[in-house]
């Protein structure tokens, strides 16, 4: 119960500080995308007020020309010379000239009352009295405002300079409408959205042709359409700024933020919509990355912690465990003590049953080498009977110079027979022989010879050509004498049920040492599991043997520093591919010494 209780209790703790680190990096997550979208938002209003700042400027700078437009017109002596006439003709003609060229909509003058007197269009209406700007300029000041100009436009600016007689005073005014469709008519679609309102509130001027005309409600944010349902519109406050949740069309952001700019040179407010999903999504990203690594570390220490708790709970187990057979364990010492007797025993027979094994697995592999070993050892056998039956004979006859002649090459292979059973001790204890020079036109001559009769009993062809002069290589003269008799043998097996039984040998030294062993036979039905050990392709029962002769090969070539391969030939048949490292060869006071 007790176990049970504490389990609960201890699940229950680390829920609760999972919870709280949890709630931490929520925290802090929150924080971090909190402060990373208030500087994503302060960044794009520095650009959307730089933005804003040039649509003004470049507006302002736009109507500016039409006043001054206006103010050199009420200076042309044309202009000031028609007050009291009564032909216009010659001032139409201007006013035309003049509209045409500064792309004007209309120019036009009135008199000290603010009748029309003449215009550019002919269109005007007769009176302009009721205009604050005309009434400005008749009271000697520049006058401004905006307005329909029908029927030539519903949206118009209109500048008004005041024209002074040579005594000073105001006897009328010259008047230029600007046609604002032809100026935001450039800015249609550009980025950021930006409007201009005037002091009702209304969009007269704007890069978003759908915003034409809506006016802000009264006392309240945003903008409705002059008729119809307004669309789905929200304002707040992140900090200091100011984002609108926009639902006006395709061509206008989701959610923005709104900047304003006063423009008091036109009586105009400039406002821009600048697309807030950029730095949203960069403080979401920011707040992500966080929030992994602070899950990514708290992983790591709930696991480091979770370890520590698991050997803590096991060390407490094991020492109550400990604690509890203590008194088992001392009763059972002596049966321990004879236990352990046996199982030294028992240990000692298992490692003599290993060692059998391993003697047993060598002396197979010998088993297998065996044929050729016999006959390597037999044939100097032979030749030593010979030369002692020889040698016998010539000291019957008293000629002691022939028989020692027979002794010397009873030595000579006495020591042959000596290095091959070095060579046979040294695979069976796994010894590793030093590397020397060796001639290896002698060393191939050897093996052709000591195969001789396994080919002339499978009736095989032997194509070789020894070379003109000897080639020194890297190795040992019974160690490749075995590669060699090995590679020899297994071709000759291999062509043992072809029609066509030849075995090609070359050798190769124009870029380095090479020996190639060429046959007739199958070829190899898995060049890449040649070498391993125990990989045979004879039939069982038909001299197999254990698989080990090229992984020996394969041993021997390496440990002489070269390589041996084993592929397919196009017209067929396999072809075994001996590398050979060169070296210098012995001087004669090494040989000497040997």
């Amino acid at each position: 119960m007790c176990n049970l209780g504490c389990m609960k209790s201890g699940v229950q703790q680390r829920l609760a500080l999972v919870l709280a680190f949890l709630g931490v990096v929520t925290l802090l997550t929150g924080v971090v995308w909190r402060y990373a979208y208030t500087q994503g938002l302060d960044q794009l209003a520095a650009r959307g007020e730089a933005d804003l700042a040039l649509a003004s400027d470049r507006l302002v700078g736009q109507l500016q020309r039409y006043r001054d437009l206006a103010v050199l017109m009420a200076n042309h002596p044309t202009v000031v010379q028609t007050s009291g006439a009564t032909d216009f003709s010659g001032v139409s003609d201007l006013l035309r000239e003049v509209a045409d060229k500064s792309a004007a909509l209309d120019v036009l003058v009135v008199n000290r009352t603010g009748r029309v007197t003449t215009s550019a269009s002919g269109a005007a209406p007769a009176d302009l009295r009721r205009y604050p700007h005309v009434q400005r300029a008749l009271r000697g000041a520049l006058g401004w405002g905006h307005g329909p100009a029908e029927p030539l436009t519903q949206r118009a600016y209109y500048h008004a300079a005041p024209v002074f007689d040579g005594a000073g005073k105001v006897q009328g005014a010259v008047v230029v409408i600007t046609d604002l469709n032809g100026i935001d008519y450039n800015w249609r679609g550009t980025n950021p959205a930006a409007f201009f309102t005037d002091a009702r509130g209304e969009v007269y001027i704007s890069n978003r042709s759908e915003l034409l005309f809506w006016r802000r409600p009264a006392d309240s944010a945003g903008l409705i359409p002059p008729a119809g349902e307004a669309p789905p519109f929200a304002a707040m406050m992140e900090g200091p700024h100011e984002i609108w949740q926009l639902g006006w069309g395709p061509y206008l952001p989701q959610e923005a933020l709104h900047l304003t700019r006063d423009l008091p040179v036109i009586g105009m407010t400039g406002e821009v919509l600048l697309d807030v999903r950029q730095p949203r999504a960069l403080a979401f990203a920011q707040a992500a990355a966080v929030a992994a690594l602070c899950l990514a570390f708290g992983s790591l220490l709930f696991l480091a912690a979770e370890r520590r708790r698991t050997l803590a709970a096991a060390n407490v187990t094991l020492e109550r465990r400990v604690a509890d057979r203590t008194q088992a364990l001392r009763e059972t010492n002596a049966k321990l003590v004879a236990e352990a007797e046996e199982r030294e025993e028992a240990q000692a027979a298992l490692r003599r049953a290993q060692d059998d094994l391993v003697q047993a697995g060598k002396l197979s592999a010998l088993g297998q080498m065996s044929a050729g070993i016999s006959h390597e050892l037999n044939q100097p056998l032979m030749a030593i009977r010979s030369y002692a039956d020889n040698a016998a004979q010539f000291l019957e006859r008293d000629r002691p110079g022939r028989a020692g002649e027979n002794l010397s090459r009873i030595s000579q292979m006495t020591q042959r027979m000596g290095r091959i059973i070095q060579n046979l001790r040294a695979f069976a204890r796994q010894e590793n022989l030093a590397a020397t020079s060796v001639e290896l036109g002698a060393v191939l001559g050897t093996a052709i010879e000591l195969t001789r009769t396994a080919r002339k009993a499978a009736d095989v062809t032997l194509d070789f050509e020894p070379a003109d002069q000897n080639i020194w290589v890297n190795g040992g003269e019974v160690r490749l004498g075995q590669v060699f008799i090995n590679l020899i043998t297994n071709a000759v097996d291999a062509m043992a049920d072809r029609p066509e039984r030849v075995l090609r040998i070359e050798i190769e030294t124009e870029k380095q040492i090479t020996v190639r062993f060429s046959d007739t036979g199958p070829g190899i039905e898995m060049p890449d599991k040649v070498f391993d050990p125990f990989y045979t392709t004879k039939d069982v029962g038909q001299n197999s043997g254990m698989g080990l002769g090229l992984s020996i090969s394969y041993g021997i070539v390496q440990s002489c520093g070269g390589q041996i391969k084993g592929s397919n030939l196009a017209s067929g048949g396999a072809v075994f591919t001996v590398t050979l490292e060169p070296a210098m060869a012995p001087n004669t006071t090494q040989e000497a010494a040997e």
